[in-house]
Protein backbone atom coordinates (compact mmCIF):
# COMPACT_ATOMS: atom_id res chain seq x y z
CA UNK A 1 0.00 0.00 0.00
CA UNK A 2 0.88 3.47 -1.14
CA UNK A 3 2.58 5.28 2.23
CA UNK A 4 2.68 8.61 -0.25
CA UNK A 5 0.29 11.04 1.04
CA UNK A 6 -0.94 14.57 -1.54
CA UNK A 7 -2.21 17.29 -0.42
CA UNK A 8 -3.64 20.38 -1.65
CA UNK A 9 -3.42 23.61 0.30
CA UNK A 10 -5.59 26.52 -0.38
CA UNK A 11 -5.58 25.15 -3.83
CA UNK A 12 -2.23 24.28 -4.37
CA UNK A 13 -1.18 20.72 -4.95
CA UNK A 14 1.90 19.70 -3.36
CA UNK A 15 3.75 16.57 -1.24
CA UNK A 16 2.54 17.03 2.49
CA UNK A 17 5.61 16.52 3.66
CA UNK A 18 6.51 19.61 2.20
CA UNK A 19 6.17 23.21 3.71
CA UNK A 20 2.41 25.02 2.78
CA UNK A 21 1.52 27.07 6.09
CA UNK A 22 2.88 29.41 7.96
CA UNK A 23 4.02 29.13 11.63
CA UNK A 24 1.96 31.91 12.76
CA UNK A 25 -0.90 29.79 11.32
CA UNK A 26 -3.21 29.36 14.39
CA UNK A 27 -3.78 25.60 13.53
CA UNK A 28 -0.44 25.11 14.33
CA UNK A 29 -0.02 27.72 17.49
CA UNK A 30 -3.21 26.98 19.00
CA UNK A 31 -5.05 24.00 17.54
CA UNK A 32 -7.80 26.74 16.25
CA UNK A 33 -9.26 24.40 13.57
CA UNK A 34 -12.20 21.97 12.14
CA UNK A 35 -11.54 19.06 10.75
CA UNK A 36 -14.19 16.02 8.45
CA UNK A 37 -12.41 12.64 7.13
CA UNK A 38 -14.67 11.22 4.29
CA UNK A 39 -13.83 7.73 2.67
CA UNK A 40 -14.41 5.81 -0.82
CA UNK A 41 -16.48 2.79 -1.66
CA UNK A 42 -15.45 1.55 -4.62
CA UNK A 43 -13.96 4.69 -5.49
CA UNK A 44 -17.15 6.92 -4.76
CA UNK A 45 -16.54 9.36 -1.63
CA UNK A 46 -19.32 8.00 0.89
CA UNK A 47 -21.99 10.40 3.08
CA UNK A 48 -20.73 13.99 1.46
CA UNK A 49 -23.33 15.56 2.71
CA UNK A 50 -23.64 14.34 6.23
CA UNK A 51 -19.95 15.08 6.85
CA UNK A 52 -20.23 18.63 4.81
CA UNK A 53 -23.09 19.23 7.52
CA UNK A 54 -21.41 18.43 10.18
CA UNK A 55 -18.31 20.63 9.02
CA UNK A 56 -20.48 23.84 9.00
CA UNK A 57 -21.93 22.64 12.24
CA UNK A 58 -18.34 22.79 13.92
CA UNK A 59 -17.72 25.48 12.14
CA UNK A 60 -20.38 27.59 13.75
CA UNK A 61 -19.22 26.01 17.13
CA UNK A 62 -16.59 27.76 16.17
CA UNK A 63 -16.75 30.83 14.43
CA UNK A 64 -14.78 29.43 11.35
CA UNK A 65 -15.83 30.67 8.53
CA UNK A 66 -15.70 27.76 5.94
CA UNK A 67 -14.12 28.56 2.18
CA UNK A 68 -15.68 28.39 -0.83
CA UNK A 69 -18.97 26.20 -0.83
CA UNK A 70 -19.17 22.44 -1.26
CA UNK A 71 -18.92 22.60 -4.88
CA UNK A 72 -15.81 24.29 -4.97
CA UNK A 73 -14.33 22.09 -2.20
CA UNK A 74 -15.65 18.38 -3.57
CA UNK A 75 -14.00 19.63 -7.55
CA UNK A 76 -10.79 20.37 -5.12
CA UNK A 77 -10.95 16.98 -3.56
CA UNK A 78 -11.60 15.62 -6.96
CA UNK A 79 -8.16 17.27 -8.22
CA UNK A 80 -6.34 16.44 -5.32
CA UNK A 81 -7.27 12.73 -5.53
CA UNK A 82 -6.08 12.70 -9.41
CA UNK A 83 -3.08 13.90 -8.45
CA UNK A 84 -2.64 11.32 -5.56
CA UNK A 85 -3.61 8.60 -8.34
CA UNK A 86 -1.26 9.72 -10.31
CA UNK A 87 1.67 9.76 -8.52
CA UNK A 88 0.92 6.55 -6.88
CA UNK A 89 -0.86 4.44 -9.34
CA UNK A 90 -3.14 3.13 -6.33
CA UNK A 91 -6.19 1.51 -7.35
CA UNK A 92 -7.55 1.06 -4.17
CA UNK A 93 -9.99 3.13 -1.71
CA UNK A 94 -8.82 6.49 -0.21
CA UNK A 95 -9.19 8.78 2.88
CA UNK A 96 -9.72 12.54 2.43
CA UNK A 97 -9.25 14.97 5.30
CA UNK A 98 -9.90 18.70 5.08
CA UNK A 99 -8.86 20.63 7.79
CA UNK A 100 -10.14 24.05 8.21
CA UNK A 101 -8.28 26.85 10.12
CA UNK A 102 -8.87 30.06 11.06
CA UNK A 103 -5.76 30.99 9.55
CA UNK A 104 -2.78 32.92 10.19
CA UNK A 105 -1.63 36.75 11.99
CA UNK A 106 0.29 37.88 14.59
CA UNK A 107 0.32 36.16 17.83
CA UNK A 108 -2.12 36.34 20.31
CA UNK A 109 -5.64 34.47 21.51
CA UNK A 110 -8.08 36.94 20.15
CA UNK A 111 -9.74 35.49 17.19
CA UNK A 112 -9.32 38.70 15.70
CA UNK A 113 -5.99 38.64 14.92
CA UNK A 114 -6.34 36.04 12.29
CA UNK A 115 -6.37 37.17 8.77
CA UNK A 116 -8.71 34.67 7.58
CA UNK A 117 -8.97 30.76 6.98
CA UNK A 118 -6.85 28.34 5.24
CA UNK A 119 -7.27 24.80 4.25
CA UNK A 120 -5.66 21.75 3.96
CA UNK A 121 -6.95 18.11 1.70
CA UNK A 122 -4.85 15.27 2.43
CA UNK A 123 -5.39 12.01 0.41
CA UNK A 124 -3.74 8.75 1.11
CA UNK A 125 -4.89 5.42 0.59
CA UNK A 126 -7.31 3.97 3.50
CA UNK A 127 -6.77 1.15 5.62
CA UNK A 128 -9.22 -1.38 5.62
CA UNK A 129 -9.72 -3.99 8.26
CA UNK A 130 -7.00 -6.88 8.17
CA UNK A 131 -7.96 -10.39 8.63
CA UNK A 132 -6.42 -10.75 11.98
CA UNK A 133 -8.87 -7.53 13.49
CA UNK A 134 -11.89 -9.41 11.61
CA UNK A 135 -11.30 -12.72 12.91
CA UNK A 136 -10.54 -11.76 16.30
CA UNK A 137 -11.31 -7.92 17.09
CA UNK A 138 -10.03 -4.84 18.56
CA UNK A 139 -8.67 -5.18 22.31
CA UNK A 140 -9.60 -1.76 24.49
CA UNK A 141 -8.57 -0.88 27.76
CA UNK A 142 -10.67 1.19 29.54
CA UNK A 143 -9.10 4.58 30.78
CA UNK A 144 -9.52 5.26 34.53
CA UNK A 145 -7.56 7.91 35.54
CA UNK A 146 -8.15 10.55 32.56
CA UNK A 147 -11.85 11.65 31.46
CA UNK A 148 -13.35 12.45 27.90
CA UNK A 149 -13.84 16.48 28.22
CA UNK A 150 -16.98 17.59 29.39
CA UNK A 151 -19.49 19.25 26.69
CA UNK A 152 -19.21 22.54 28.81
CA UNK A 153 -15.13 22.86 27.81
CA UNK A 154 -14.14 21.56 24.34
CA UNK A 155 -17.73 20.21 23.72
CA UNK A 156 -16.63 16.40 22.17
CA UNK A 157 -19.48 16.99 19.32
CA UNK A 158 -17.36 19.40 17.80
CA UNK A 159 -14.93 17.91 15.18
CA UNK A 160 -11.83 20.21 16.15
CA UNK A 161 -8.29 20.52 15.84
CA UNK A 162 -7.73 19.87 19.54
CA UNK A 163 -7.29 16.63 19.77
CA UNK A 164 -4.62 16.04 23.55
CA UNK A 165 -7.54 14.41 25.41
CA UNK A 166 -8.03 11.96 23.11
CA UNK A 167 -4.04 11.78 22.59
CA UNK A 168 -3.60 11.06 26.04
CA UNK A 169 -6.13 8.28 26.89
CA UNK A 170 -5.22 6.76 23.76
CA UNK A 171 -1.48 6.77 24.73
CA UNK A 172 -2.31 4.84 28.31
CA UNK A 173 -4.19 2.24 26.74
CA UNK A 174 -1.36 1.43 24.30
CA UNK A 175 1.19 1.14 27.07
CA UNK A 176 -1.29 -1.08 28.80
CA UNK A 177 -0.89 -3.46 25.42
CA UNK A 178 -4.49 -2.58 23.80
CA UNK A 179 -5.45 -1.36 20.19
CA UNK A 180 -8.00 1.49 21.36
CA UNK A 181 -9.00 3.13 24.62
CA UNK A 182 -12.45 3.26 26.21
CA UNK A 183 -13.10 6.52 28.10
CA UNK A 184 -15.12 7.92 30.49
CA UNK A 185 -16.69 10.78 31.31
CA UNK A 186 -17.13 13.03 34.82
CA UNK A 187 -19.99 10.84 36.01
CA UNK A 188 -17.50 7.41 34.85
CA UNK A 189 -19.89 6.10 32.23
CA UNK A 190 -18.71 5.02 29.14
CA UNK A 191 -18.24 7.62 25.76
CA UNK A 192 -16.42 6.18 23.22
CA UNK A 193 -13.05 4.86 21.59
CA UNK A 194 -10.20 7.88 20.44
CA UNK A 195 -11.87 8.12 17.18
CA UNK A 196 -14.60 5.68 16.84
CA UNK A 197 -18.15 5.57 18.70
CA UNK A 198 -18.99 1.89 21.04
CA UNK A 199 -21.66 0.31 20.92
CA UNK A 200 -22.49 -3.47 22.50
CA UNK A 201 -24.84 -5.75 22.05
CA UNK A 202 -27.59 -7.41 24.32
CA UNK A 203 -30.17 -10.03 23.93
CA UNK A 204 -30.31 -8.79 19.95
CA UNK A 205 -30.29 -5.31 20.95
CA UNK A 206 -27.63 -2.47 20.17
CA UNK A 207 -26.83 -0.97 22.93
CA UNK A 208 -25.09 2.61 22.72
CA UNK A 209 -24.28 5.86 24.74
CA UNK A 210 -26.04 8.44 24.01
CA UNK A 211 -24.88 11.99 22.26
CA UNK A 212 -25.32 13.49 25.88
CA UNK A 213 -22.60 11.21 27.51
CA UNK A 214 -19.80 13.55 26.01
CA UNK A 215 -19.46 11.95 22.61
CA UNK A 216 -18.81 12.99 18.79
CA UNK A 217 -22.07 12.22 16.95
CA UNK A 218 -20.60 9.50 14.53
CA UNK A 219 -21.65 9.97 10.99
CA UNK A 220 -21.73 5.77 10.72
CA UNK A 221 -23.38 5.64 14.32
CA UNK A 222 -26.08 7.85 13.24
CA UNK A 223 -26.40 5.78 10.10
CA UNK A 224 -26.43 2.55 11.95
CA UNK A 225 -28.86 4.52 14.42
CA UNK A 226 -31.20 5.60 11.86
CA UNK A 227 -31.04 3.08 9.21
CA UNK A 228 -28.72 -0.05 8.78
CA UNK A 229 -29.78 -2.04 12.06
CA UNK A 230 -33.63 -1.60 12.09
CA UNK A 231 -33.35 -3.01 8.03
CA UNK A 232 -31.02 -5.86 9.67
CA UNK A 233 -33.73 -6.28 12.13
CA UNK A 234 -32.04 -4.92 15.12
CA UNK A 235 -33.44 -2.72 17.98
CA UNK A 236 -31.08 0.25 19.17
CA UNK A 237 -31.01 1.80 22.67
CA UNK A 238 -29.28 5.17 23.54
CA UNK A 239 -28.75 4.56 27.56
CA UNK A 240 -25.89 5.74 29.77
CA UNK A 241 -23.38 2.72 30.36
CA UNK A 242 -21.26 2.13 32.90
CA UNK A 243 -18.20 0.16 32.90
CA UNK A 244 -19.59 -3.01 35.54
CA UNK A 245 -21.96 -3.42 32.88
CA UNK A 246 -20.02 -4.77 30.20
CA UNK A 247 -20.22 -7.92 31.98
CA UNK A 248 -23.38 -8.34 30.54
CA UNK A 249 -22.81 -7.80 27.22
CA UNK A 250 -22.50 -10.22 24.60
CA UNK A 251 -20.87 -8.37 21.96
CA UNK A 252 -19.01 -4.87 21.33
CA UNK A 253 -17.92 -2.82 18.09
CA UNK A 254 -16.63 0.38 17.03
CA UNK A 255 -17.96 3.04 14.29
CA UNK A 256 -16.18 5.39 12.26
CA UNK A 257 -15.81 6.59 8.76
CA UNK A 258 -12.47 4.67 7.97
CA UNK A 259 -12.93 1.19 9.55
CA UNK A 260 -17.52 1.20 9.51
CA UNK A 261 -18.14 -1.40 11.77
CA UNK A 262 -15.38 -3.41 13.54
CA UNK A 263 -15.48 -6.02 16.17
CA UNK A 264 -14.21 -5.57 19.78
CA UNK A 265 -12.46 -9.07 20.74
CA UNK A 266 -12.27 -7.43 24.66
CA UNK A 267 -11.92 -4.60 26.80
CA UNK A 268 -9.36 -5.52 29.58
CA UNK A 269 -10.35 -8.69 30.62
CA UNK A 270 -13.88 -8.94 29.55
CA UNK A 271 -14.33 -10.59 26.37
CA UNK A 272 -16.85 -10.66 23.80
CA UNK A 273 -18.11 -12.90 20.94
CA UNK A 274 -15.98 -12.56 17.56
CA UNK A 275 -17.21 -14.83 14.54
CA UNK A 276 -18.84 -14.80 11.08
CA UNK A 277 -21.75 -15.47 12.03
CA UNK A 278 -22.02 -13.47 15.04
CA UNK A 279 -24.11 -10.10 15.16
CA UNK A 280 -21.91 -7.90 14.74
CA UNK A 281 -20.75 -8.97 11.31
CA UNK A 282 -24.88 -9.15 10.47
CA UNK A 283 -24.93 -5.91 10.86
CA UNK A 284 -21.50 -5.28 8.77
CA UNK A 285 -22.95 -6.97 6.02
CA UNK A 286 -26.16 -4.82 6.40
CA UNK A 287 -24.06 -1.45 6.57
CA UNK A 288 -22.30 -2.95 3.16
CA UNK A 289 -25.50 -2.99 1.52
CA UNK A 290 -26.35 0.59 2.56
CA UNK A 291 -23.09 1.26 0.81
CA UNK A 292 -23.97 -0.36 -2.11
CA UNK A 293 -26.84 1.55 -2.55
CA UNK A 294 -25.41 4.98 -1.59
CA UNK A 295 -22.38 3.80 -4.47
CA UNK A 296 -25.08 3.01 -6.89
CA UNK A 297 -26.81 6.87 -6.57
CA UNK A 298 -24.12 8.75 -6.45
CA UNK A 299 -21.59 8.49 -9.36
CA UNK A 300 -20.82 11.93 -9.42
CA UNK A 301 -18.83 11.82 -6.59
CA UNK A 302 -16.09 9.34 -7.77
CA UNK A 303 -12.76 10.07 -7.44
CA UNK A 304 -10.73 9.11 -10.28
Amino acid sequence: MSTYIQANTNGRLHDAREPALSPLNRGFLYGDAIYEVWRTYQGVLFAWEEHCRRLHQSGAALHIAIPGDAAMMLAEIKRTAAAFRQHTEFGGELYVRLQITRGGGAIGLDTALAEGPDYTLLVQANKDLTPAILAKGYTLSLETTLRRNPANTINPAWKTGNYLNNILCLRAARERGADDVVMVNQAGEITEAATSNLAFIRDGVILTPPLDAGILGGITRALVLREVAAKAGFTVREVALKPDDMKSMEECFIMSTTRDISPVGAIDQHPFRVAVDSQTMQLKHAFAEHVARYVAAHPGQRLD
